[in-house]
């Protein structure tokens, strides 16, 4: 990349950081990732038997994330591009020797930055912490449930990206960044279920332990899914996603690298259709 195309990108990627900077984002999304984690490690068990191991935190956190980071994944997102629409600073910005595609990458670049840093920051601290308490962690297992969590940040950031590129207001982006949400958290899984329950009986279910392969193929189209397989797979013993108890036992070709592929076509994907709905906008 030529240099006078980095200048632009980086430009408005360090504007991205210091407005999340000045509001004090950062720290307190990065306090809210270490808060959960302890409360998962220290607070977790029912009988409490106070801190426990990485494994354990990892397993209760992986539904605290999918609807924590992909929320705050959106709410990053999803005035990107439209937010600084209505307030006119786009216009500023394009009347620059500046170009759609640097406008939109330095936008990815600063807010993923942030993403990732209150990620590593609080969910690094809480680490640290139970590791102290707590002998013998697994700490590599740790990192990939550090590395998913990024990931699957990164997705819903471009999802939001891309919503702020569709819509032509900020109140109707807010509400596609909800939709959006709601299928893959929550109506993704009842679509799923409904068809199950009409094509296979709970009986065989029960009784061979899994599900058809149609329902695992299905799932690698929820990044959701994609994440919490990615962090199962990782962990000893393997768990399914908490809430699913359809997913006893994963097929064979589920693999942590498929898993982290899936993820980053997504992020590829998606800031590939923001770029091109972006550079048709009228502006």
């Amino acid at each position: 990349m030529k240099m006078d195309a980095i200048n632009p990108i980086v430009i408005v990627a360090k504007k991205e950081i210091m407005d999340n900077i000045r509001n004090k984002w950062i720290i307190l999304v990065s306090v809210l990732f270490a808060l959960l984690a302890l409360l998962a490690s220290y607070g977790g068990t029912i009988s409490g038997e106070g801190w426990q191991g990485l494994e354990f935190t990892v397993t209760i956190m992986m539904g605290l994330v999918q609807i924590f980071i992909s929320i705050i994944g959106l709410m990053l997102g999803y005035a990107a591009i439209i937010g600084e629409i209505e307030r006119g600073s786009m216009e500023a910005l394009l009347s620059l020797p500046t170009r759609r595609r640097e406008i939109l990458f330095g936008k990815f670049l600063g807010l993923g930055t942030v993403l990732t840093f209150t990620i590593l920051i609080g969910f690094g601290i809480a680490g640290i912490v139970i590791g102290i308490n707590v002998p013998d962690v697994d700490y590599g297992q740790y990192l990939i449930f550090i590395g998913a969590s990024i990931l699957i940040g990164l997705v819903f950031l471009n999802i939001g990206i891309f919503l702020s590129c569709v819509f032509q207001k900020r109140s109707t982006t807010m509400g596609g960044a909800i939709f959006v949400w709601f299928l893959f958290a929550l109506i993704w899984q009842m679509i799923l279920g409904v068809i199950l329950v009409f094509t296979s009986s709970l009986e065989e279910i029960e009784s061979t332990l899994s599900v058809p392969d149609w329902y695992h193929v299905l799932q690698l189209f929820n990044p959701l899914q994609t994440y919490s397989t990615l962090v199962s797979l990782n962990i000893s013993p393997t768990m399914t996603t908490p809430g699913d108890i359809t997913s006893f036992f994963y097929p064979s070709y589920y693999s942590s690298e498929l898993m982290a592929l899936i993820l980053i076509v997504w992020i590829i994907i998606f800031f590939f259709l923001a770029f091109w709905r972006f550079k048709q906008r009228d502006i």
